[in-house]
């Protein structure tokens, strides 16, 4: 047996048998530090821009939400695709497993391309729904017309790390992303400073840092001796299967979407403060995105851990991993949010992206307040691994999408309208929203509808390699090698 089978074979008998401590870990702390390098991206533009001038940073702010409801719809299908990949690793179906990544593939790809042309051709008119006027108007189409065709090469990436999670492999994908935010760390001050190219440089940089991975990603997904890797005959659509990542996918894509929409609603909102509550308001979510990296990545690996013994009929196994999950990212989120939230602290680290007094005084004010209640992240995150994992996708759109349309705008409205609170009431309407949506998930697990997985899989018996030989009767029997 190779090396590389090897491993993913103590991969699959971490999750399916071995401690659950260390299965959780082995899967969360590559996903972390892949989360947090994608997030890197992000931040290396928020702070070359932050130097360059608030207009520029409040136009990436205002316009990042655009771009992520695309990759949130995206996101539907790879997520349909690691947790049906792994139900298919788990129930020991590894023909189905590869079929089922190739069609992941096809239809990503397909909707990365649409998508980039559609919103390049109306980027116009979407800045100017957005409220953005003169200069701030220019950066923001002039980013999101450049940033948008990042999109094929996202997707590449992310369809890599979907299949390689869904073997317990979150090693690889962590390293693809070190490459491509290196890159991007390096262009960035050479395309914005050097070359004066502003926010063109920031979304130039992104899109080659984007375009690197990508291709290394193709090369290793297309190789012949990895148990699930991309091949063309496999390409071609399969209803069955598209039925199934449509039925598993379309729930998660249409639940983030929707509140990446309820996000841009929010920029729009806080836009009307002016360019620098718009700054600080960025700054608090990037840096806020960094406080939560643990309780994403334990999440990512609760859904791949539920996913594998839900599809090896271990129910109680699945159930331990959730709670064992969740258990540390509460543990973890308080103790950090309760550091982050110190004013000297959140002061000092929202300073090292602006130099603008208003945009820190304003953003050390958000992140304090988030990074103090940021420890319901944990109960989310764990529960929605949890739903996704047993294909209750359904779950965590509607969760989603009330979320955002219902109890943070009610929030964000009784805040501002009642309580006359101005900018903060943005603040407290994303925690306030945040809490109690981490609430109905956990009593939500606790009616146990989560213990009937959607993913119906059969196993099929199969031989491999048939000797004939003779029985006792002198009748010729199978073996299987």
């Amino acid at each position: 047996m190779s090396q590389t089978k090897t491993g993913k074979k103590i991969n699959k008998d971490l999750i399916l048998k071995g401690n659950m401590l260390q299965a959780i870990l082995s899967l969360a702390i590559p996903v972390v530090i892949n989360s947090f390098l994608q997030t890197m991206y992000n931040l290396t533009d928020t702070y070359w821009l932050g130097k360059i001038g608030t207009n520029e940073l409040a136009a990436i702010n205002l316009v990042t939400p655009v771009q992520n409801i695309i990759i949130n719809f995206g996101m539907g299908i790879t997520v349909a695709g690691s947790v049906l990949i792994a139900q298919y690793i788990g129930a020991g179906e590894k023909d189905d497993a590869k079929s089922m990544a190739n069609q992941i593939f096809a239809c990503a790809m397909c909707f990365a391309l649409a998508c980039a042309v559609v919103v390049y051709v109306s980027t116009s008119g979407i800045v100017n729904w957005l409220g953005a006027d003169g200069e701030t108007y220019e950066h923001a189409c002039t980013f999101l017309r450049i940033v948008v065709w990042d999109m094929p090469f996202l997707y590449m990436v992310n369809i890599f790390s979907a299949v390689r999670q869904a073997q317990g492999d979150t090693v690889k994908p962590m390293l693809l992303n070190l490459v491509g935010i290196t890159v991007n760390m390096i262009l960035d001050p050479l395309f914005m400073v050097v070359m004066h190219m502003g926010t063109a440089g920031a979304a130039s940089a992104t899109l080659v840092a984007k375009m690197v991975p990508a291709i290394i990603a193709l090369l290793l997904l297309t190789r012949r001796n990895q148990d699930v890797h991309l091949d063309i005959k496999h390409m071609r659509f399969e209803w069955e299967k598209i039925k199934l990542i449509l039925r598993i996918g379309l729930p998660t894509a249409i639940g983030g979407s929707t509140m990446q929409l309820g996000f841009l609603l929010m920029s729009r909102n806080v836009y009307a403060y002016g360019n620098q509550a718009m700054a600080a308001y960025g700054i608090g979510n990037k840096v806020n995105g960094l406080i939560t990296l643990p309780s994403n990545g334990i999440g990512s690996a609760v859904a791949t851990i539920v996913g594998q013994n839900m599809g090896a009929k271990q129910v109680e196994r699945a159930r331990e991993g959730y709670l064992l999950s969740m258990k540390i990212c509460v543990g973890f989120l308080f103790v950090g949010g309760m550091i982050l939230s110190r004013d000297f602290i959140s002061t000092g680290i929202v300073s090292i992206f602006s130099e603008d007094p208003e945009v820190i005084a304003m953003a050390a004010d958000f992140l304090s307040i988030m990074a103090f209640w940021c420890f319901t992240n944990g109960v989310y995150n764990a529960s929605t691994g949890l739903f996704q994992g047993t294909g209750h996708t359904e779950v965590t759109m509607t969760v989603d999408a009330t979320r955002l349309w219902v109890f943070r705008f009610l929030t964000l409205w009784f805040c501002e309208t009642i309580l006359h609170m101005g900018v903060r009431s943005v603040w407290y309407s994303v925690v306030i929203s945040n809490g109690i949506s981490s609430v109905i998930l956990f009593m939500l697990y606790k009616s146990n509808i989560w213990k009937k997985s959607k993913i119906k899989i059969e196993k099929k018996e199969k031989l491999d390699k048939i000797d004939l030989t003779k029985n006792q009767d002198n009748q010729p029997i199978a073996v299987q090698n």
